[in-house]
This record gives structure tokens, C-alpha cells and sequence, in this order.
């Protein structure tokens, strides 16, 4: 089988196409065909340098966070899906692997049964954004109706999710992005959209219940006038002239700053959260947002295309 193999840590011409054995599923596996995967904005990270992916090479050299397929066969013990059943998911970050044609996955990983009026690619669009946007809003952030939000990168995988999630919770939204991108995240349901080329929020004199930062480009010390009195700010990157402030806010002050490893959270609590963006996306109340798609054999073009970081929505591999 074809699969895209990070031979090295470097620039994107270390992904080489290769043929590969085909894997085959334990008792507790199902082993799923796949037809569509994504370059989320944190697979450049893991291909360029070592870090989370390991230090003297790449400890799973083939990478992939997120994927969309069919089920072609299940272990003995399989309980959840059957031969023929669509489904998406997350591997999460022991896993990965999701450049690949065929993917073994545990019966308990966070993966769930595509809904019928998605395709693959749209479903491959789904978790990333979700997975995030979802818990920050809900229970770092504690999102309630009428609530005043502000989305930072409102345009990318996890701001347009953000912005739809922040509708669904009855907030009022404001999404923050560049000149290009105004008119898609006012579409999905913004209820005011800053130009931040033309205009800096933090001086509107606008305050806010909840300030989302889901690019990781923002400090507490900046947003934090534009807080409400018991206002939050989440950030989706540890960065270290945030590190102080989660700490110290944990523990004084009505302004809150906090930030968790969504992608860290387990299975279990992944796929309850896939299957409330199911019941949304079967009322209409959330859709995929995708920027380009490559295919498997242009992934290093697509990797080249991410790590500008200008992408809309997401950015969808076809097999």
C-alpha cells in the first residue's frame, strides 16, 4: 500500500511516497480504508524539528492526525462497527499515521461513523477543528447564552469551528481575521467581524466575556483590557509570555488566562464530543470548512501551503 514516510526531520522534502506492508487487525482493530486525511497546522511542526515526534529521528515516521474511510475488516472482538461502515476520527498523538492508505485502529480510538451527508473529505475536516474549539468553549471557557465572544484566527480549522460552536451555544460573535477572509467567517454565522490588517480590537473599547485565541499568536497582557470583569482568556499555545499569567490567574484576579492539551484528552471523551458534532451536523448547525485539497502524492506541496499559515479552514489529503 502507498504511504507518505517523514524520513527525517527537515523541510518537506523529507515526506517520501512509498510502498508499504498492508497492516492487519488485531482482535480488538478494525482496519479502515482511507480515503481522506488532512495537513493540520501542527504537521509541519512534527515533520520540521524534533519535539513531541521524538529527538534523533522521527518516531513515527509516518504522520497524520486525522482521517476518513471506510471499514474493510474488523478483529474478533470488535464491537462498535462492522465491514462497510464509514467513519472519521482522530488517532491521536500515539498513534498518528493517517498519510497512509490503510489505518489499524483500537474499537475504543476516537473514531465514529460518518454521517450520510458528509463525504470523506468533509469529514476529515471535522475533528481537528472540533476536538479543540469544543472543549475550550465549553469547559475552559464555561460558554453560555449571550455570552460576548471573540475569536482570534477566526479563519482557520479551529476558528471556524469556534465560530459556528459559539453560535450554537447562543453567544454573540465576533471573529477576528484578515481582509480575505471576512466575508467566510461572516457567512458562518459571525456576528461582527474585525479586520485585523485595519484594526486593532484591543482599542475599539469592545469588551468581552470570553477572548479565544485559537492561532496562538496573542498574549494575556494584550487582550486583557478588553475583558469583562470576570472575563476568560484561552489560548490554544502555551507560548512563554503566556505562561505566567495561566499561573498567576489560576490563582488571583477575576480575569481569568488558561489553556489545555485538548489533543492529550482520551478516546472516550473525543468520542462523546464527535458524536455531539454528528447530532449538529445532522440539524445543519455546523459544517467542514476546506480550504485546497492535494492529493497523497503532492504532500510536501500541501505541507509547503500549511506552513504559510494562511490557510482557511482546513486542508484535505485525497486517496
Amino acid at each position: 500500500m502507498k504511504a507518505i514516510i517523514c524520513k527525517g526531520f527537515g523541510t518537506p522534502d523529507v515526506l517520501e511516497l512509498k510502498e508499504v506492508n498492508k497492516p492487519v487487525p488485531q482482535e480488538d482493530e478494525v482496519l479502515i480504508r482511507i480515503y481522506a486525511t488532512t495537513v493540520a497546522a501542527e504537521d509541519p511542526g512534527m515533520r520540521a524539528a524534533p519535539g513531541l515526534n521524538g529527538w534523533r529521528k522521527p518516531k513515527r515516521s509516518i504522520l497524520g492526525f486525522y482521517l476518513a474511510g471506510e471499514v474493510e475488516a474488523v478483529g474478533s472482538a470488535v464491537q462498535r462497527f462492522k465491514q462497510g461502515d464509514r467513519v472519521y476520527g482522530n488517532t491521536g498523538l500515539g498513534l498518528l499515521g493517517t498519510y497512509v492508505e490503510y489505518k489499524c485502529m483500537p474499537d475504543q480510538a476516537a473514531i465514529v461513523h460518518t454521517p450520510e451527508s458528509l463525504n470523506d473529505a468533509e469529514a476529515a475536516a471535522i475533528p481537528n477543528g472540533a476536538l479543540t474549539a469544543l472543549p475550550f468553549l465549553r469547559d475552559k471557557g464555561n460558554i453560555k447564552k449571550g455570552d460576548k465572544l471573540l475569536i482570534l484566527g477566526a479563519s482557520g480549522a479551529v476558528g471556524t469551528a469556534a465560530v459556528q460552536l459559539g453560535k450554537y451555544f447562543e453567544a454573540e460573535v465576533t471573529g477576528v481575521c484578515s481582509t480575505a477572509n471576512i466575508e467566510l467567517v461572516k457567512k458562518l454565522g459571525a456576528d461582527q467581524v474585525i479586520d485585523y490588517t485595519k484594526e486593532d480590537f484591543t482599542k475599539s473599547g469592545g469588551h468581552y466575556d470570553i477572548i479565544f485565541d485559537a492561532v496562538g499568536k496573542s498574549t494575556f497582557s494584550h487582550c486583557k483590557r478588553s475583558l469583562s470583569e470576570n472575563g476568560v482568556y484561552l489560548t490554544t499555545v502555551p507560548s512563554p509570555a503566556n505562561i505566567l499569567p495561566l499561573a498567576w490567574t489560576s490563582l488571583v484576579g477575576k480575569k481569568k488566562a488558561k489553556f489545555m492539551a485538548t489533543g492529550l484528552r482520551s478516546n472516550s471523551k473525543k468520542t462523546i464530543d464527535l458524536i455531539f458534532m454528528n447530532e449538529r451536523i445532522e440539524t445543519g448547525a455546523f459544517t467542514a470548512v476546506i480550504d485546497r485539497y492535494f492529493p497523497l502524492e503532492q504532500i510536501a506541496e500541501a505541507h509547503r501551503y500549511v506552513e504559510q499559515g494562511h490557510k482557511k479552514g482546513n486542508v484535505v489529503i485525497t486517496l
